[in-house]
C-alpha cells in the first residue's frame, strides 16, 4: 500500500504524538497508508520543518502543521489520490 499521508515529526514532541494518534486512526479507518519521517534525520528536513512540527502532507502536498484536524484529514483522503 502506498502511503498517501506523510507525517513529519521529532522525538519528544507532544504535538507529534497527538498528530500521530489522529493520523493513524483516520488512516486505519479509511484503509490508507501513512509514513512517519523524523525531521531530525536530515539537515534539509530540519531547515524546512523545524519550527512547524508536526507537519502533515497528503498526496505530497502540505496539509496541516502543529495540529491535525481529523475532519479535514478525512475530507482530504476522501478525494482521489493525485
Amino acid at each position: 500500500m502506498t502511503a498517501r499521508v506523510t507525517l513529519y515529526t521529532r522525538v519528544g514532541c507532544h504535538l507529534c504524538e497527538e498528530a500521530r494518534t489522529v493520523v493513524q486512526s483516520v488512516c486505519e479507518d479509511l484503509g490508507e497508508g501513512f509514513e512517519e519521517v523524523d525531521v531530525d534525520s536530515s539537515a534539509e528536513l530540519q531547515e524546512a520543518y523545524t519550527e512547524q512540527v508536526p507537519v502533515t502532507l497528503v498526496d505530497g502536498r502540505r496539509h496541516d502543521f502543529w495540529r491535525v484536524d481529523e475532519r479535514r484529514l478525512r475530507a482530504a483522503l476522501a478525494r482521489p489520490a493525485g
